[in-house]
């Protein structure tokens, strides 16, 4: 995945201390205004499971004292400290290993035609993912060429009705 260069100076300080925190980060997005940037850090648990609003909230002290620490970005910033919902960004290819089958909207960084696609991740290994496409046609994706890339939620609000036909 291409990342810019301070979010992954963000990135390589937090992964150094998450583990031992119980924590795995999973994406780090600085977004917003030149002069008062917003630095977004979304993190789960360690393997995986997600994280309850009191568990992120005690996530937050140690993260911040780690961006704090390496003074990221000139001047003022917004420190937001979550959990990835249900768009949840895929970063490294053990995410896209872990959420194959999933649906997914993806960017590259082609600078030539089409750059965003959404399917299905029909598989991936350490170096890339291929996705099968809402066409039905597969494309397979070197990390390096992805520059972002989040999971479709399915939102079900019929649910299910036991007893109902």
């Amino acid at each position: 995945m291409v990342k810019s260069k301070v979010e992954q100076l963000i990135i390589d300080a937090l992964e150094a201390q998450a583990l031992e925190k119980g924590a795995d980060i999973v994406d780090v997005e600085v977004v917003g205004a030149t002069k008062a940037p917003t630095v977004r850090v979304r993190i789960e648990g360690a393997d995986g499971e997600s994280l309850t609003l009191d568990e992120v909230t005690a996530h937050t002290s140690w993260v911040s004292d780690v961006v704090e620490g390496i003074d990221p970005v000139p001047g003022a910033y917004t420190l937001e400290v979550s959990s990835p919902g249900m768009a949840r960004p895929l970063r490294r290819p053990q995410d896209f290993v872990r959420f194959c089958g999933e649906d997914c909207q993806l960017t590259t960084t082609s600078t030539e035609g089409r750059k965003k696609f959404g399917g299905r991740i029909a598989q991936a290994d350490d170096h890339a993912a291929t996705l099968e496409l809402e066409d039905g046609s597969t494309m397979t994706f070197a990390y390096d060429e992805i520059k972002k890339c989040v999971l479709k939620p399915v939102y079900d609000f019929k649910g299910s009705k036991e007893g109902k036909n």
